[in-house]
């Protein structure tokens, strides 16, 4: 996990622990999970060159194009400031780097950032409690180069990060938060990422996403 990633989960842990007092009359629920994001190749075809499906042009030649997939880790809150409406703010991130263009030693970390208006149909101490969010925020796609150096026998690999490309996103999610215990609640959820112009990078812009989340509600329900 980078050390970006940390800081913002210790930044949120630390802003929503230290509200609970503020919002006891309110509600305020963090969770973290895990889940998956998915997309495919994309292929390279405007008027710097044109590639065969599956391939992207990287500056000198096509190569294979990455695909978006793997263990996706999840973090985020919902503040309810209404029995039945309130506001999310949301963080995913693939946990490791994955090839993007592997012949130029490229890797990539896909992450969204979204901020969104909440919708709870009911209220009131329910065990299954459906949840609606939709809003807007950023996909990133971070790039890292990557080298080998070779000393007699012994080789090290480093990791550096190269750039990265921020996509606008529009993001909708329908998920329910299951209570199995007091307030801890486990939160299966379907996102849906339309990042613009992703697609430039991959298959589409729409990413449909997976994630199981366990968190606590905070004040009162």
């Amino acid at each position: 996990m980078s050390k970006l990633t940390l800081q913002i989960i210790l930044l949120l842990s630390t802003l929503l622990l230290g509200s609970v007092n503020f919002v006891r009359a309110q509600n305020v629920s963090p969770y973290f999970g895990l889940g998956s994001a998915r997309d495919g190749v994309g292929t390279t075809n405007n008027s710097t060159a044109v590639c065969p499906a599956g391939l992207l042009f990287d500056g000198v030649i096509c190569e294979p194009g990455p695909t978006m997939g793997g263990l996706f880790g999840v973090v985020g809150a919902d503040f309810m400031f209404r029995p039945h409406l309130g506001v999310n703010a949301e963080y995913s991130f693939r946990f490791a780097q994955s090839p993007f263009l592997p012949l130029a030693g490229l890797n990539f970390r896909p992450s969204f950032y979204d901020l969104n208006a909440v919708y709870q149909p009911f209220s009131g101490k329910r065990r299954i409690v459906p949840i609606l969010e939709g809003g807007i925020g950023i996909a990133k796609v971070s790039l890292y180069f990557n080298q080998q150096a070779c000393v007699a026998t012994n080789c090290t690999n480093s990791s550096s990060i190269f750039g990265s490309s921020n996509h606008f996103q529009l993001h909708g999610a329908a998920g329910v938060k299951i209570y199995v215990k007091g307030r801890l609640f486990i939160k299966p959820q379907f996102d849906l990422h339309w990042a613009r112009q992703l697609n430039q990078e991959f298959a589409r812009n729409t990413v449909p996403e997976y994630t199981v989340a366990v968190g606590y509600t905070f004040g009162g329900r």
